[in-house]
């Protein structure tokens, strides 16, 4: 998994992702899911940007894929024909939902095993084990929350004791300062990825690192590790501690 903030906006995330698919884009079919970004109201040129972009590494096949609305065997059909998973950002309670609401999960998981998935912002954000209202009140998530409901906000696949929040010092989320995501994450008792729209987490089986040409943080990391997992790097990915273990929920 490339779990990134803002897409693969660099040659240091671009160079990561050829690695995780191990062949030339031009042989590799890609699926791109916008379900998040159709739940995000407002102004939309950042999703055609980005997938302008994404296009523009000229896949062998690039394929558009809702995951609502489709029959279920349709859209894991779909998923499997692909060798990478793309999942564009938006509003990652609805993504995570419509995975589960559509019987989607379990099958789901099985296929992520076997494709490269690439995540962008909400994207990223469906894989922990701490996606939860609180999780979203300590990041002034409360109007992303009222999609759902009565809906409780959860992860469809629980992998990670590690939450992820992008957009660090980004000029499109302003008040996201490094000050801010250490106030929320005060608030909560699981490492915190906070990384910006040039930085991206790497997982590969239980190896975790961080593919970065910016700046991130690691909060919350356990005692003794933080001071070294909270240093920003650039251009450069490192390994990080294992932060309790990559698996299923």
């Amino acid at each position: 998994m490339l779990l990134t903030s803002n897409g693969i906006r660099n040659e240091s995330l671009r160079s990561a992702l050829a690695d995780l698919v191990g062949k030339r884009f031009a042989a590799a079919r890609l699926v791109f899911i916008p379900t998040a970004a159709v739940a995000a109201p407002g102004e939309h040129r950042w999703f055609i940007e980005d997938l302008g972009q994404l296009h523009g590494l000229r896949w062998r096949e690039f394929d558009i894929l809702e995951l609502n609305g489709l029959p279920r065997p349709m859209v894991l059909s779909r998923l499997r024909h692909a060798d990478v998973i793309y999942a564009e950002g938006g509003n990652h309670y609805h993504l995570a939902n419509s995975i589960i609401a559509n019987g989607l999960a379990e099958e789901m998981a099985d296929i992520l095993e076997e494709k490269v998935y690439v995540g962008v912002s909400a994207g990223s954000m469906i894989f922990s084990r701490n996606l939860s209202e609180r999780t979203g009140e300590a990041f002034s998530e409360q109007d992303d929350l009222l999609i759902l409901g009565e809906t409780a906000a959860r992860s469809p696949f629980g992998l990670f004791d590690w939450y992820l929040k992008p957009h660090l010092n980004s000029s499109s989320f302003p008040n996201r300062t490094m000050a801010w995501f250490q106030r929320a994450a005060a608030q909560l008792d699981c490492p915190v990825y906070a990384i910006d729209d040039d930085s991206a987490v790497r997982v590969r089986g239980d190896e975790v690192d961080v593919v970065s040409a910016g700046q991130w943080r690691l909060l919350n990391a356990p005692a003794g590790e933080a001071a070294e997992a909270d240093r920003p790097r650039s251009g450069k990915s490192r390994r990080l501690p294992r932060l309790g273990p990559t698996r299923r929920s």
